[in-house]
């Protein structure tokens, strides 16, 4: 069972997501806050797996909220219920599993639920990015990156199911990725190493090829080729 906050500072909107988190059999119980800090109030004194939270809220708005949550002991997982298509990208920075447009459908909150459980039982330090799609946001978890694509200031990730466009510079999931198994092989591509199936260093045109369907070439540009090689081979030493 997940235990769970919802703070809002609407009290229809408030009661709505109640009433959706009451209806799956996974939710056990919910308490409920109109205020960032009445939320905090009550997360002092009552931990929670998990919690819903508006963004915009007077005071203590959602985000600040979630900062000053990282100070309890066991901080909950964070969904953000919202009304602003902007904000995906500050969720991202405080690593919320999740994003829900109001008004919130029950499908999708289900979904927010799965990710919630699925989350609980994987490494803690796994990451997720919010995608943009069609009018709504959802996640795509970096385990499931394969390679990424510089776009300007974007990023195109590709996984098993897709590419996915963000708001992000490569350079800034190349810091927070690299001690994660990813290395950037090329000022435009940054690679999951575990999906590199063939390196092909020497020559006029360094490749790594990638696991895809069909394989995939990606360059290597000779600047990044001495990093490419240390981390290829403490990949291959760790997983002796």
């Amino acid at each position: 069972m997940i235990d769970v906050l919802a703070a809002d500072d609407e009290a229809p909107a408030l009661a709505e997501l109640a009433h959706l988190l009451r209806a799956d059999p996974r939710v056990g119980e919910i308490v409920t806050a109109s205020s960032g800090a009445d939320a905090l109030r009550r997360l002092s004194v009552r931990p929670v797996d998990a919690a819903f939270l508006d963004i915009h809220m007077p005071g203590l708005d959602g985000i600040a909220l979630v900062a000053a949550m990282h100070r309890l002991m066991v901080p909950p997982a964070v969904v953000f219920v919202t009304a602003d298509d902007s904000r995906a990208v500050d969720a991202f920075e405080v690593r919320a599993v999740d994003y829900l447009l109001k008004p919130v459908r029950a499908e999708r909150l289900r979904g927010a639920l799965d990710r919630i459980v699925e989350l609980r039982s994987t490494a803690p330090d796994d990451e997720v990015v919010p995608v943009t799609i069609g009018s709504s946001v959802r996640f795509v978890r970096r385990r499931d990156v394969q390679w990424v694509h510089a776009e300007g200031d974007y990023s195109r990730l590709h996984t098993d199911d897709g590419a996915h466009l963000v708001r992000l510079p490569i350079s800034e999931l190349d810091e927070r990725w690299s001690p994660h198994g990813f290395v950037r092989v090329h000022r435009s591509y940054l690679v999951r190493i575990a999906t590199i199936t063939e390196a092909r260093l020497t020559g006029g045109e360094p490749v790594v090829v990638v696991a895809d369907a069909p394989p995939l070439s990606i360059p290597v540009s000779r600047r990044m080729l001495p990093a490419v090689r240390e981390s290829l081979v403490r990949a291959r030493e760790a997983g002796r």
